[in-house]
């Protein structure tokens, strides 16, 4: 009993983590799209952020995380 309780605490944390650094990308996606390069590399710094506070805590897996990162940078990069 007292495992399922501990299972459903950390699912939920997960779950809240994980829609926090998703909402992050999205915004920085967003920006990318607009065209809007300052907007895009301010989203980028906190979406890293938050990417890296979900690998700490072990919601993703590092090299996951720097796959999204890499590719959340070369977006902004190509941003003329």
């Amino acid at each position: 009993k007292k495992r399922i309780r501990v299972i459903e605490a950390k699912t939920l944390r997960n779950k809240m983590i994980k829609s926090r650094v998703k909402t992050m990308i999205k915004k920085v996606n967003a920006a990318v799209a607009a065209g809007d390069k300052e907007l895009a590399k301010a989203c980028l710094v906190e979406a890293i952020s938050e990417l890296d506070k979900a690998r700490s805590k072990g919601v993703y897996h590092k090299n996951t995380v720097a796959r999204k990162v890499s590719r959340l940078t070369q977006a902004v990069n190509k941003m003329a």
